[in-house]
């Protein structure tokens, strides 16, 4: 999603909680990541990798002079094989310390055997000290650990990609610098044609 169907979705939701939710979601993201220095984690379950958002992520580090922002990609069948990107395994969650951010990223509460790994997991990356936020479902083990959660319950008026899009769109604005007086106006102009004009990501 480019930036001007972000621009014409958030026009389509304004008045709604949406909004302002995924922009303090967002804040709170980006306000973990640069305050910290530690990196951000971004992991989903067995069933699903947001490697969409890992992509969204990266752009939004790189156009706003945020590298904080660009995250690990932890994947559940890493393979050594795999591109230096996609090789990281739950093994890296274990490594999570103090300092780092984890974004786990789910559509539904992980169910099954399947799910044990990541939920111990977490739950250790949270007792080592790092934070943990949570986009998906707003109750359940996953959301319980979480220092932060945007919960995007079955039947939401929007689906898990449209707010994944709207926050990682927000992180990126939410870390250029608040400025004051006409340039401010000037300087989004500015970075929307850089937005429209950048190439398509490739790495992902």
């Amino acid at each position: 999603m480019d930036a001007v169907r972000v621009a014409l979705l958030r026009e389509v939701l304004a008045g709604t909680e949406w909004l302002g939710a995924t922009r303090h979601f967002a804040g709170t993201l980006r306000g973990s990541v640069v305050s910290h220095g530690g990196g951000l984690l971004l992991v989903g379950t067995p069933a699903y990798e947001p490697w969409h958002l890992a992509a969204h992520l990266a752009d939004e580090a790189a156009w706003s002079g945020t590298p904080e922002l660009a995250p690990t990609l932890v994947r559940h069948a890493a393979r050594p094989s795999d591109p230096a990107h996609l090789a990281v395994g739950l093994g890296r969650l274990e490594a999570a310390r103090r300092g780092e951010t984890l974004l786990v990223v789910a559509p539904g509460e992980p169910a099954g055997k399947a799910a044990a790994p990541l939920l111990e997991r977490v739950c250790d990356a949270r007792r080592a000290g790092a934070t943990v936020l949570s986009l998906g479902p707003g109750e359940g083990e996953l959301p319980a650990m979480a220092h932060e959660v945007l919960p995007v319950p079955d039947g939401s008026e929007l689906d898990l990609d449209t707010v994944q899009h709207l926050v990682s769109a927000a992180a990126g604005e939410n870390a250029l610098p608040a400025r004051r007086g006409p340039r401010r106006f000037r300087d989004r102009l500015s970075r929307l044609a850089d937005l429209l004009t950048a190439p398509p990501p490739t790495r992902w």
